[in-house]
């Protein structure tokens, strides 16, 4: 929920940072969106559906990837990813420790890549 936060279009920059790679969204991202769209603060129940919207848009692909029983979110991130885009951080801690290269925004303004990308 990045690009609302900050006002930064994510895509666009994933695209000029990592252009030979295809934007992947995992259904079970989709249906953790989906459940915030419940949430009681206003703020995220917004930025939750705006994130659904560019989720959909013809630049990102949703795989139809499910979670194992008992998965949390980010360890089926952590499964199936080998770069990896967030900025929370005890998922990039969780990710460096697995070799997982991550993609971040670093001072609100660009994105930062950390570890290698195999093009």
């Amino acid at each position: 929920m990045i690009p609302f936060q900050f006002n930064v279009d994510i895509i666009t920059e994933l695209e000029k940072t990592l252009p030979s790679f295809k934007l992947v969204v995992p259904s079970f991202v989709i249906d953790e969106l989906l459940g915030l769209k419940k949430n009681k603060k206003v703020k995220i129940r917004v930025n939750a559906e705006l994130a659904i919207k560019i989720a959909k848009s013809h630049k990102i692909t949703i795989k139809n990837i499910f979670l194992n029983k008992n998965e949390s979110v980010d360890n089926g991130l952590l499964r199936i990813s080998r770069v990896l885009a967030t900025n929370d951080k005890k998922l990039k801690e969780k990710a460096r420790k697995k070799g997982i290269t991550i993609v971040y925004l670093r001072q609100r303004r660009y994105l930062a890549i950390d570890g290698y990308v195999n093009q």
